[in-house]
């Protein structure tokens, strides 16, 4: 059976699947992958702001961390631009590379939920130890969220919206601000994800 993992670059995602008008079942999204395969392990990165009592993005990855996933955060600098959105910026480029390039060994195929260029390398880097690298990414949302770098480098790459119907629900309005509040702590081992908490904020990105 084939070995897979996951590897999430958390922002990216979210901003892509927003651009889409979708929200994603991180439960479901195991499920899919798991199906036929050998899943050894999912990651997920973000960059968390640490300098307050509460994250939004917090929710979020306590959820994730007790169902499946494994989650790399670090502190991430809050600013704000010129119009006074709220920015999250913090990059995760390095902590996922390492992760991909270590578990190499023990994978047949690595799954890169990212459309960031900066990975290409990082791709070729693990094709030349011999697994098969799919990128998730989007090039109907507009702009496109995948670079043509890494679309060219990558074994193959799946259009999140063909894919995404097994594991992300419709939002009523994209880009539409969540109306729940965030789980108490003693629902977190719930099957259901909880809301995107990047949409708790203005905006979110790593640069």
């Amino acid at each position: 059976m084939e070995r897979v993992g996951i590897f999430v670059d958390g922002a990216n995602l979210y901003h892509t699947t927003r651009a889409l008008g979708f929200e994603i079942d991180f439960a479901a999204m195991l499920d899919y992958f798991g199906r036929s395969t050998y899943l050894v392990r999912a990651f997920y990165y973000t960059a968390l702001i640490e300098t307050e009592d509460y994250s939004p993005l917090r929710p979020l990855t306590d959820w994730l961390a007790y169902n499946g996933w494994q989650v790399v955060t670090k502190p991430a600098k809050q600013q704000s631009d010129p119009s006074g959105r709220l920015r999250l910026k913090g990059n995760m480029d390095v902590e996922l590379a390492v992760d991909m390039l270590e578990m190499a060994p023990h994978l047949d195929h690595a799954v890169l939920f990212s459309g960031d260029g900066d990975f290409r390398r990082l791709v070729e880097a693990v094709q030349r130890m011999g697994v098969r690298v799919t990128v998730v990414s989007s090039v109907r949302s507009q702009p496109p969220m995948i670079a043509d770098e890494l679309r060219r480098q990558a074994d193959a790459f799946l259009e999140i919206e063909e894919i995404g119907q097994d594991f992300t629900r419709r939002q009523v309005e994209a880009r539409a601000r969540p109306t729940t509040a965030p789980p108490p702590a003693a629902a977190r081992t719930a099957r259901a994800t909880p809301a995107d908490p990047y949409a708790d904020t203005s905006a979110a990105e790593d640069a």
